[in-house]
């Protein structure tokens, strides 16, 4: 279930988000993760809206981040959309954007403790229990939500060692990042199971993904998207493990000064092409099945910006699926 999910980032405005919900319900797609980036659309309202819109669609909040939200209220928002909308809602918990964190004046310079507190009480609350948690970072002192919702499945989003063995101890699955190469994919699913020792955990990956009838405009798309993201110094192990080199100090510094024509140059078309399923439908077909091969049981649509590319990248998809069989 879930194999192939479509994704809003909270950039989409209520006309592009409902196009791209009906064009991803109508290709059969069962799950939109909507992101949470401050500033942004709230992704507690998209939910609802996605919720009530089409039957057939579920949700899944996206790194929401309890260094902005606190748990008990995380788990209250995600309990609510649950009690109206049975068996239809995740919750996805993550850090936060650093640029998002900063602009509000927050810190999370150790965030494995708070982390691992906030799946606690979260799952707790969520499960009906009376919670009574003195943490280092949280507290709650004997209180009981009103309407639990054990269903709810947790999802820790992860990129660092030690958090992606957390989320195999303590999630009930993990979210890797969009722009990871394959091979990172594997390193990152490789300490996901390191922490879970046995215990099942569904791995799933954002996919930045762009298809055009020649790869080279397939590729254009997605250039701004990459230099944004893979100018983070924790990408140096993704770029390294896909053979890659780009100059991460020079990429920051052209993003920072919007100098996009520079940025561009330094993102070449063999790292879109191995840190993304961009190309012609065959090659991002051939994409998606490494990302599979790789242990990811779903991946999730990212950087798409119109309901004609999600289409035209669902249709990919079914390529690949043929393939595979």
């Amino acid at each position: 279930m879930y194999d192939l999910s479509i994704s809003s980032d909270g950039r989409d405005p209520a006309a592009a988000f409902l196009a791209k919900l009906a064009a991803g319900s109508k290709a059969g797609r069962r799950r939109i993760w909507i992101a949470n980036h401050l500033f942004q659309r709230d992704p507690i309202a998209l939910a609802g809206a996605a919720l009530a819109a089409d039957a057939n669609i579920d949700v899944a909040l996206m790194a929401m981040s309890p260094f902005t939200l606190h748990p008990v209220q995380l788990a209250m928002s995600v309990a609510t959309l649950a009690e109206f909308y049975p068996g239809r809602v995740a919750l996805c918990l993550g850090v936060g954007a650093p640029a998002d964190l900063a602009s509000v004046a927050v810190t999370a310079d150790k965030p494995l403790g708070p982390m691992r507190e906030a799946i606690r009480i979260t799952r707790a609350v969520l499960a009906g229990e009376t919670v009574k948690f003195e943490g280092q970072s949280f507290t709650v002192r004997q209180r009981r939500l009103v309407n639990p919702a054990a269903d709810v499945p947790i999802i820790l989003a992860a990129s660092g060692p030690k958090m992606l063995e957390m989320a195999g101890a303590e999630a009930d699955g993990v979210l890797i990042s969009a722009a990871t190469s394959v091979e990172f994919v594997r390193w990152c699913l490789a300490h996901v199971a390191e922490g879970a020792k046995g215990r099942a955990v569904r791995r799933i990956g954002l996919v930045y993904g762009a298809v055009a009838d020649e790869a080279a405009s397939a590729h254009q798309r997605l250039r701004r998207m990459l230099a944004i993201t893979l100018r983070g110094a924790h990408h140096k192990q993704n770029l390294e493990l896909a053979g890659n080199k780009l100059d991460q100090a020079a990429l920051a510094a052209a993003v920072a000064a919007e100098d996009w024509p520079a940025a561009f140059g330094l993102i070449s078309d063999r790292i879109v092409a191995t840190h993304a399923a961009s190309g012609t439908p065959s090659d991002v077909a051939a994409r998606f099945s490494a990302y599979r091969s790789a242990g990811l049981d779903e991946l999730v649509l990212s950087g798409v910006t119109d309901s004609q590319q999600l289409t035209g990248l669902i249709d990919a998809a079914g390529l690949a699926a043929k393939g595979e069989s």
